[in-house]
This record gives C-alpha cells, sequence and structure tokens, in this order.
C-alpha cells in the first residue's frame, strides 16, 4: 500500500477532489463533476456513505480489496481506510457521497443512535447491493441533503440536515434487512458453518489454549467483520452471535456433565473457562439450574 491521504475534515476531501465546501461539517459530492480523480488510499477523519457507480479497479478497505458493482452503497467511519491504491485514475467518475463529521451530530440524541448503524463496521465485501428502487431512494435523501446545503445558513440547518441523514441510515437498516433476507441460503449456510467452527473449536485443544470463542475470533474465521456477523445471526436466529456461542458452551458442558465423572471445575477448564464459578453462573442463566443439578436430576 502506498502513502495513505490523510482527510480529516470535510474540505480536505474537497480540495482533494477540487470541489467547493459548502457547510465544513456536511456534504455532498456529486463526482461527475470531477473531471479526474486520483487513485488513492485516504484516511478518513468523518463519516463517509459512497454510492459507487462507475469504479476502475479494486477498491482496498482495511487489509481487504473488493471489485464494486455498480450501485453498491459503501459505508465508512472516522479513522477508517480505503481508497483504491494503484497510482492510477478515473476519468469522469460517476456517483455520489455524503460525508458529515461527528462535530455536526456531537451532544444530539442522534449521536447515541449511531451505534445502531452497525454496517459503519462492515467490511467491504459486505458493501449494500441495492435494486433500482431502493438506489432511488438514497438519491432522494441526497437530494434533500443537498437543497438543504444550498439554502442560506440559520438555526434550523443543522437539526434538519441531521433529520435527514437519520432518514436515509434508517432506509439503509432496512434495504440490509432485506438483503440479509434475500440472501437467505446463503447465510444458512454460514450457520452451519458457524455451528461446525464451534464444534471444531471445543474438539481441540483450541479452549484451553486461547479460552472460549469470541464472536470476534468466529467472525474471523468466517471471513465477516464482527458487526456484520454478529447481525446475520441475529436476522437467522433471533439470538445474537454471543447467545449462539453461550449454548453451544452449555450444549458441550451438559454432555460432559452427563457422560463423564469430571467435576464441574475440571470441565469448566476444558471448555475454556478460567474460573469456574463463571461456567456456574452462565449455565444457571441458560440452563435455569446449576451443572450439578443438571447432572443429578438426569441421572
Amino acid at each position: 500500500m502506498g502513502e495513505i491521504l490523510d482527510l480529516q475534515t470535510i474540505n480536505d476531501y474537497n480540495e482533494f477532489l477540487g470541489l467547493e465546501t459548502l457547510n465544513p461539517l456536511v456534504g455532498i459530492v456529486d463526482f461527475s463533476k470531477v473531471e479526474v480523480l486520483k487513485h488513492r488510499c485516504k484516511c478518513f477523519g468523518f463519516y463517509a456513505i459512497f454510492l459507487k457507480e462507475k469504479i476502475h479497479g479494486p477498491i482496498s478497505y482495511g487489509r481487504n480489496k473488493y471489485d464494486y458493482q455498480e450501485g453498491t452503497l459503501v459505508f465508512i467511519a472516522p479513522g477508517q481506510v480505503g481508497g483504491i491504491d494503484d497510482d492510477g485514475e478515473t476519468l469522469h467518475p460517476q456517483g455520489y457521497a455524503l460525508l458529515f463529521h461527528p462535530d455536526l451530530i456531537r451532544g444530539t440524541l442522534f449521536a447515541r443512535k449511531m451505534k445502531e448503524y452497525t454496517f459503519f463496521s462492515y467490511e467491504v465485501n459486505e458493501a449494500l447491493h441495492m435494486s433500482e428502487r431502493e438506489r432511488q431512494t438514497i438519491f432522494n435523501c441526497f437530494e434533500e441533503i443537498e437543497e438543504e446545503l444550498r439554502h442560506p445558513i440559520d438555526k434550523h440547518s443543522r437539526s434538519i440536515i441531521i433529520s435527514n441523514i437519520e432518514v436515509l441510515l434508517n432506509h439503509c437498516l432496512r434495504f440490509y434487512d432485506r438483503q440479509f433476507a434475500t440472501r437467505e441460503v446463503i447465510n444458512s449456510d454460514v450457520l452451519t458453518r458457524f455451528e461446525a467452527l464451534l464444534n471444531g473449536y471445543f474438539d481441540s485443544r483450541k479452549p484451553i489454549e486461547l479460552g472460549l470463542p469470541s464472536v470476534a475470533w468466529c467472525a474471523d474465521q468466517l471471513h465477516f467483520s464482527a458487526n456484520y456477523f454478529g447481525d446475520l445471526v441475529k436476522k437467522q436466529t433471533g439470538k445474537s452471535a454471543i447467545e449462539y456461542i453461550h449454548q453451544a458452551i452449555i450444549s458441550k458442558v451438559k454432555d460432559r456433565l452427563l457422560v463423564t465423572n469430571k467435576t464441574v471445575s475440571e470441565i469448566a477448564y476444558e471448555v475454556g473457562f478460567q474460573y469456574p464459578h463463571h461456567l456456574s453462573r452462565l449455565f444457571k442463566k441458560v440452563a435455569g439450574c446449576t451443572p450439578n443439578e443438571y447432572r443429578m436430576q438426569l441421572r
């Protein structure tokens, strides 16, 4: 990867593109107004939502590269790195971007809600692929924000812009729900692999060496970001990924309680608990009784 361009403000990005800055905290970019788009990896100091229309070459994002389809929506959070890393350029690019700085929403109720939009932490291969109707909805949101940016700034400007951004992101939540649903066959395969991964984990020495499996570890083994993987599992099963892992742990513990005479402490260490009482607490939460009570009942 070449030198990373550090873009901390909306104006930094507009200067890179040769565009005017209408508001220092928020901007809409129409890439058709950029004659030549230089390919650079960039570190963003703000939120960015890109609607990709015409892309040449794979885009780097974190450690990975991805060839975007036209009409793909990509989300980048402050501190993330993305861009095309080939020292090339795109003539007459197409597409749009919404940029907004954390200072725009700081101290607002919407800022607290940002954690709900987990897609800002998805990997590039987990981008949102929209239907034509969904694309038009996003265009409409962009146009509403751009119209407000061209209005003279007054005491209502900030709240109106923030409201429009919230509407856009809520639409994106809906579209991701649709994407999860329409990929149900693929997602079911992911759950099968997830279950096999957990079974293999507990049948190996990994619990002793690594402790309990985490959502992040499982997601990485299955080649997903932790947030996307967690959302996928939740949509498919109604349970969070950590709840799914906890159920797998308790299932293994139940098996060992019934087929061995090992103590609860011995079993706890075998499945990855550092402290046996943590197993007893989780077991009671999931199974409704203590490990010893379960063993006595079944025997």
